[in-house]
């Protein structure tokens, strides 16, 4: 992959950073991290300017993250409609909106570098909630900073250890976003488990005499 990377790099560089970062965001499989990493190791080289490279990088991935957002917004009617059909759905859609209200800030900011891999659908789930756009967008932007200072910073530093750089991030951001899912599926599951005994005990307990 690294090798194929590197090949198109040289011949497309910065418009193809930009159309990668920007479809990542958009959850689609593509090696945006490893493409950071790769163009800031020829910024070291003097192949490509550092500061046209991270506009590029930047700029994709914000864009990327403001569609993501206005394609769910754009079809959160149709889906709503489709989530009150059933109740668990509708619960599901309920949580979801008290989640990005309490959490919605902190989740973008986190979601754009800490747990990359979980950032598209924080975008979609933002647009489908209407979380507000002037907050996505500012959360999203500080996320964006910190993506792309990490990797484009990591591969102009390490230029001659991308592929090394490349696995050990790899495996990092793939780790933390599993604990943060199982941290989430553990907390959503001990809450049910709470709410399901609190409604037995209330179907057990003796009626009144009057």
């Amino acid at each position: 992959m690294t090798e194929v990377i590197l090949a198109l790099a040289i011949d497309y560089g910065v418009p193809l950073l930009f159309c990668v970062t920007f479809l990542s965001c958009l959850a689609l499989p593509v090696p945006s991290s490893l493409l950071m990493l790769v163009m800031g190791g020829f910024a070291a080289s003097e192949d490509f300017a550092l500061e046209v490279v991270a506009a590029a990088a930047f700029c994709g991935a914000v864009i990327g993250d403001n569609a993501g957002y206005w394609i769910a917004r754009g079809l959160g009617d149709q889906l709503n409609t489709w989530l009150t059909i059933q109740p668990g759905r509708a619960a599901l859609r309920d949580r979801s909106e008290a989640f990005m209200q309490k959490w919605g800030g902190s989740s973008v900011f986190f979601s754009c570098w800490l747990v990359a891999p979980l950032g598209p659908y924080i975008n979609y789930v933002s647009g489908l909630s209407r979380f507000s756009w002037p907050r996505f967008a500012l959360w999203g932007i500080a996320g964006e900073v910190f993506w792309v200072s990490i990797y484009v910073g990591l591969g102009y530093i390490f230029a001659d250890q991308i592929t090394e750089i490349s696995g050990l991030m790899s495996n990092l951001s793939g780790f933390i976003a599993a604990l943060v899912v199982a941290i989430g599926l553990g907390y959503w599951l001990i809450r049910a488990s709470k709410a399901r005994d609190k409604a037995n005990i209330g179907k057990t307990q003796p009626e009144p005499h009057i």
